[in-house]
């Protein structure tokens, strides 16, 4: 069966009267949106992380590393002898989750409890964590050519567990790298 040719742009309130055309011309529309997104994702050409707010600074975490966003859990079970930043132990679905606040554990202050306030939760296989930060934005997405190896000085002091940087006019998007924070001796020594 070979395909009709179609004119470039076609209507689709033109085809309201006309269901099989209409249809068929949805497909075309679904295959071509298909087919981009495809090409794109096959030739790596964007970056996608979840952006969020840290002690007035904007930062970036890949999405692969980041598992889901929570709001503040109602309550936490404090966990006796253990430092300041962890929060506690968060009853999530069932599992326990460790709460962490990341600007105290970065050493930049205690993380205000606001309506803004969110969990991210870390992919991570080994090391479950929630980390407390001021407010996630959503994802953000990237071309590689915006990404540089060069990370700019945060507020919160984190450059140690900074992958780079994307750049987008004059906005600059540090990434914080999700897996260093976990699997740092700094972060396995949490008792107090």
């Amino acid at each position: 069966m070979s395909e009709v040719p179609r004119p470039p742009e076609v209507q689709l309130k033109s085809l309201r009267d006309r269901p099989f055309e209409l249809l068929a011309e949805l497909e075309h529309r679904g295959r071509a949106v298909s087919a981009t997104a495809d090409q794109q994702a096959s030739t790596g050409r964007e970056w996608v992380g979840v952006a969020l707010r840290m002690a007035g600074d904007l930062y970036l975490v890949a999405r692969e590393e980041t598992r889901e966003v929570l709001g503040v859990p109602a309550s936490t079970t404090r966990v006796p002898g253990a430092k300041a930043w962890i929060r506690g132990l968060a009853n999530v679905r069932g599992q326990l989750l460790p709460i962490v606040d990341l600007r105290q554990f970065l050493g930049s202050g205690v993380t205000p409890i606001t309506r803004n306030t969110r969990v991210v939760v870390v992919n991570h296989r080994e090391i479950p964590a929630g980390l407390l930060v001021d407010e996630v934005l959503g994802f953000r997405r990237f071309a590689e050519g915006e990404f540089t190896g060069d990370a700019p000085p945060t507020v919160a002091r984190c450059e140690r567990y900074l992958a780079g940087a994307f750049r987008r006019a004059h906005e600059q998007w540090p990434v914080l790298n999700l897996r260093a924070i976990l699997e740092s001796p700094a972060f396995a020594e949490a008792a107090a």
